[in-house]
């Protein structure tokens, strides 16, 4: 793909529609608002669309259309060739069908690199695809002629297909594809995932049982249950999600996974989509990764004054490896982020390899991994070393190649940050180990390990003061002389007592006795000791002093910590 947005670049400039200069400039704006090359010199202005779109074609050898000159305009009276493609999906992805012959269909393309839906097309029209290219501008204008405005040209009937394409699960591919791009799904799709959005969600589910769905959104960290709608809706819903996260609709019996890029209530959301198939059908959960509810500064992560302080200094050092650890959904990813937002200034060059980019951030160069091409973590940093960087993130270390490659770059005068899966800071070092990292590296190059959780803030509206059980204070550093709050509901936190999450963190700097112990593969046991009589506070202490300030109830921090962690 960057090869042939290279190419296209030398076309237009032989052609004396750009120069270097622009094509300079375009790439500094493709880089911040994302997009092809094609589309940042059109947004600039420096090309026109007609004339971007016709070089595009000679470049992938297919043929331009214009309407102008009266060439996008397929018969309307030609019912077979009206019905080749829903409205719906015709509007989606800005495709109209031209021409038809016993064998094969020929469709504009507003985007001809668009491979996943002409595979899409192929099978379910049962026609082979010869594609061509028009303007955007021109493709919608011209679906709006072609169908006239009326959506229930979608319903007229499924695509027309030599005796319909049925799957070997007996699955009408054509009715599918048709019911999907009908507006009553396309309204319950938009509205599951704007509600979403709202409610503020990080997942949502769509679950099928033995007669109905359920519908479910993890709102700070916790599942709700929601008024789902009804079971005959599953598939067209499931067909509905795969085509706009393009997927495969025809495959039910694999796991897939997808993206959506979509406005909502005027924000850009981004989305990953990943389907199982249960028992029951085709199971959907959608990642909502909402740039704008992401505080990108260390002071909003719920650090304590000398746990940020500690943090800083650690992450200001010019090299050294430094690891966030916890669970999935524990906010590593933000936390993450934001050390990188505080890192970024002229001055260094800051690259990460991630699966998969969750939010972009300006000024940092991030590239998403593709295993399937032979892109991983560790073929990533290897080419990084050759990239001059001054700061490198991964997205997990999973196995030797990565965490061997994370040590030789923080050893040779470059800051490494990256993640774990364990529960506790000194539980990293035995996870290294364990990979099988040679003790003495570790101790060389790790700096410093933050394990961190999410914990549920109390609503301000409706929190009320308490007084915890006896039992409860057993154990913890509080007295019952300190200020407790509880939970109550409201309709501001939707009667759930919690509004929001914040950060709890336990901190284990490598200190020199530690980088002693982890030379002698000390266990974990005896790290954390030594980690504490150094001035370690665990994950529940960390907690605890959330409780104090009154920013979560004591049962909060009970449930998501345990007594000997940290």
């Amino acid at each position: 793909m960057p090869k042939m947005r290279i190419k296209l670049g030398e076309l237009l400039k032989g052609e004396g529609l750009i120069t270097d200069e622009q094509v300079q400039k375009a790439l500094v704006d493709q880089k911040t608002k994302g997009g092809q090359m094609g589309e940042a010199l059109v947004r600039l202005g420096f090309v026109k669309e007609e004339d971007m779109v016709r070089v595009l074609g000679k470049q992938l050898g297919m043929q331009y259309l214009s309407k102008g000159k009266g060439l996008l305009k397929p018969d309307r009276t030609n019912k077979e060739l009206l019905r080749a493609i829903p409205e719906g999906f015709a509007k989606d992805h800005i495709v109209l069908p031209i021409s038809l012959t016993m064998n094969s269909l020929t469709v504009a393309f507003a985007d001809p690199l668009d491979i996943m839906t002409m595979d899409n097309l192929k099978r379910v029209t049962g026609r082979d695809i010869n594609p061509v290219v028009a303007t955007k501008t021109d493709l919608l204008s011209a679906i709006d002629e072609f169908y006239g405005g009326k959506v229930a040209d979608s319903k007229a009937g499924p695509p027309v297909a030599e005796g319909g394409v049925i799957t070997e699960e007996g699955l009408d591919l054509d009715k599918v594809l048709s019911e999907a791009g009908e507006p009553s799904v396309i309204k319950t799709v938009d509205a599951i995932i704007t509600q979403g959005v709202e409610k503020g969600a990080s997942d949502i589910h769509i679950e099928p049982f033995e007669g109905k769905i359920n519908l479910r959104y993890r709102i700070d960290g916790v599942l709700h249950n929601m008024p789902p709608p009804s079971k005959k809706m599953l598939l067209p819903i499931v067909s509905r999600v795969k085509i706009m996260s393009k997927m495969d609709i025809a495959e039910k019996r694999l796991p897939q996974d997808g993206a959506i890029g979509m406005q909502v209530g005027g924000k850009s959301i981004e989305m990953r989509v990943s389907t199982v198939p249960t028992v029951y059908g085709e199971k959907i959960v959608i990642r909502i990764m909402d740039a704008s509810r992401v505080a990108l500064d260390l002071e909003g992560l719920g650090f304590d004054d000398a746990q940020l302080k500690l943090f800083k200094e650690a992450s200001e050092k010019p090299f050294g490896l430094i690891f966030l650890t916890g669970p999935t959904g524990s906010g590593k990813s933000t936390t993450l982020y934001a050390t990188l937002s505080q890192l970024r200034s002229p001055r260094r060059n800051i690259i990460t390899i991630e699966d998969p980019v969750e939010f972009k951030v300006d000024g940092i160069n991030q590239v998403q991994a593709r295993s399937d091409i032979g892109l991983t973590f560790s073929a990533g940093l290897r080419a990084f070393l050759r990239q001059d960087p001054d700061v490198m993130m991964v997205g997990e270390v999973r196995d030797l190649d990565t965490a061997q490659i994370c040590v030789r770059a923080a050893l040779t005068g470059h800051l490494v940050l990256s993640t774990l899966h364990t529960n506790t800071a000194p539980g990293a070092v035995t996870r290294l180990v364990n990979i099988g990292v040679e003790p003495y590296l570790i101790a060389s190059s790790l700096i410093m390990v933050v394990a961190q959780r999410l914990v549920r803030r109390l609503c301000a509206k409706c929190k009320a003061e308490c007084k915890p059980d006896k039992d409860k204070l057993d154990g913890i550093k509080l007295s019952a002389e300190d200020k407790f709050f509880r939970a109550v509901g409201c309709p501001e936190c939707a009667q759930t007592g919690y509004r929001g999450r914040v950060a709890i963190h336990e901190i284990m700097v490598i200190n020199n006795k530690l980088k002693e112990l982890i030379t002698k593969n000390a266990s974990t046991h005896i790290l954390t000791q030594v980690a504490r009589e150094s001035g370690m506070m665990s994950l529940r202490e960390s907690g605890m002093t959330k409780v104090k300030q009154g920013m979560t109830s004591l049962e909060e921090i009970l449930s998501i910590t345990y007594e000997d962690e940290g």
